[in-house]
């Protein structure tokens, strides 16, 4: 299982401020020093977290792959396309949410998707996109040509009774199945925490993990690394 580590909200809580400590870059440090697989991080188009030169810096400083969440504006395509980093992953955006609210809905918008992930096309960048576990949303992925399908449990991790529990785990089983049948590489993320990542491991066609919220606030009492290292040592059960 790759364990990819997610950033953002260290430079959340460096932008409340504008300063610039925590550092971003000594995060991605940390990250790499845990032997974790990856470095995710979301480059918003508003840039109320992470920021250019955080990219750049990671880039230039870090050995283990980046994974930039996007989404498909033109701006941020050109900004991946001078980065280069490892793969991207499209999310949808929205100003006004506090955190992405769902999936990229690349049945709607596929014409438009497909036309610009095109300019990814022969950069050797690996194409991800995070949808919701949907069937249709599946197809349409693979017909979009891309690599990674990054499944969204924001539903499960959301849900409060095990009713809403069990379904939500049974609709993410259900596209990871199909998305590995059809031969996409099946990720996961989003509100994953360390008690409800169990289930979550327990899904075998999922072979790689984002995992960021719950680690950074985790970090407040038993500082990054640690807390890194003991979601780090979930994983690898």
């Amino acid at each position: 299982m790759l364990f990819n580590v997610n950033i953002d909200h260290v430079a959340t809580l460096r932008q409340a401020r504008g300063g610039i400590e925590p550092s971003v870059l000594e995060a991605a440090l940390i990250v790499e020093k845990c032997k974790c697989d990856a470095i995710t991080v979301h480059l918003r188009e508003d840039r109320r977290h992470i920021q250019d030169a955080d990219l750049f810096a990671i880039k230039k400083s870090v050995n283990i792959p980046i994974n930039l969440e996007m989404a498909l504006s033109e701006e941020i395509i050109e900004i991946a396309l001078k980065l280069k980093p490892q793969q991207i992953t499209i999310v949808p955006e929205r100003r006004e949410e506090l955190t992405t609210e769902g999936g990229f809905d690349i049945v709607k918008y596929f014409d438009k998707a497909t036309s610009m992930l095109s300019v990814f096309k022969g950069t050797g960048i690996l194409l991800s996109l995070f949808i919701d576990p949907d069937k249709d949303q599946i197809s349409a992925s693979k017909s979009a040509g891309v690599e990674i399908i990054e499944i969204h449990t924001g539903e499960y991790s959301n849900a409060s009774t095990t009713e809403t529990i069990n379904h939500e785990l049974n609709r993410i089983e259900v596209a990871s199945k199909m998305g590995k049948e059809l031969g996409l590489q099946v990720a996961a993320g989003h509100g994953l925490n360390y008690i409800n990542i169990a289930s979550i491991m327990k899904i075998s066609e999922i072979e790689e993990l984002n995992i960021g919220h719950s680690i950074i606030s985790r970090s407040i009492f038993v500082g990054l690394e640690n807390a890194v290292l003991e979601m780090k040592k979930l994983v690898e059960v």
